[in-house]
């Protein structure tokens, strides 16, 4: 994308949130801000962030990238996920390897046109990876392997899974790698605050789950320090597999950026 000298010269970077299904929403923000001619020097992602980060910085049209997800959702590898989670088992690796072979293809991350680098998490130390050379796909193949339902993975003698866990939303990845203005896209709702309707003593399912909530949120709200602006799409309704509803979340993440347009050209203009 040509730089408008309206804008300024800094390096623009976009950090994509970890998410799941939610995290399709990433697709609607990339596509504003295409269209409103906002520069992107380089990306970082976690997770789907890493998948929908790699398609756009191999430089994938954004309505290209919106039908492949959309398709996700549509075919059987929904229908696995979702059994998956109900019954708490592996994904077969072999069904993800082909269809990240397919979508992502067998580019290396040197030959990206745009700077791109994904976040996974040594299972063992608990130690961000960042990821940023060698294949794209067996890098967000990493990225996404969440934990108990997708296999882990082994890459130069450690063992990975979903960046989300240590650094859900990349931001700290893109100051490393020289950006000096941070868009960062939050796709993870914050499901720590008590509805009004949850007045009755709650059950141990319901205390691990918020327990994971309440831990995942503290790591998103500290991953966003740094950012310039932050861009959170409402998806309170859309879970962790709700991967028929991609297009939903993609209108959400469409209808955030565009209520932060003006606050980001405002910025990169000044």
């Amino acid at each position: 994308m040509k730089r408008s000298a309206k804008l300024g010269k800094r390096k623009v970077g976009v950090a994509l949130s970890s998410g799941a299904a939610a995290g399709f929403a990433h697709i609607g923000v990339l596509a504003v801000l295409e269209r409103e001619g906002i520069p992107i020097d380089m990306m970082a992602g976690a997770s789907v962030g890493a998948l929908i980060g790699a398609l756009y910085a191999q430089g994938k049209d954004i309505d290209e990238i919106g039908r492949v997800i959309t398709d996700l959702g549509r075919k059987r590898v929904y229908h696995v996920a979702r059994l998956a989670l109900i019954k708490m088992r592996f994904i077969k690796d072999d069904e993800r390897k082909y269809w990240l072979r397919a979508t992502v293809g067998d580019v290396e991350f040197k030959d990206l046109k745009i700077p791109f680098a994904c976040v996974a998490t040594d299972i063992y130390t608990g130690e961000e990876v960042v990821i940023k050379d060698g294949s794209v796909r067996e890098g967000v193949r990493a990225s996404g392997s969440f934990p108990v339902i997708v296999p882990i993975v082994k890459r130069d003698g450690r063992y990975l899974v979903d960046g989300g866990l240590v650094n859900p939303v990349p931001v700290s990845v893109l100051k490393e790698m020289g950006a000096d203005f941070i868009i960062a896209v939050n796709a993870i709702a914050d499901n720590s605050r008590r509805p009004e309707s949850e007045s009755k003593k709650p059950n141990i399912f319901k205390i691990m789950k918020q327990t994971i909530h309440i831990a995942r949120y503290q790591a998103v709200r500290l991953s966003l320090d740094g950012a310039s602006v932050v861009i959170e799409p409402r998806l309170p309704k859309i879970r962790f597999g709700d991967w028929h509803r991609a297009q939903d979340s993609i209108l959400q993440g469409e209808l955030a950026a565009q209520r932060a347009i003006p606050e980001i050209k405002r910025l990169l203009e000044a």
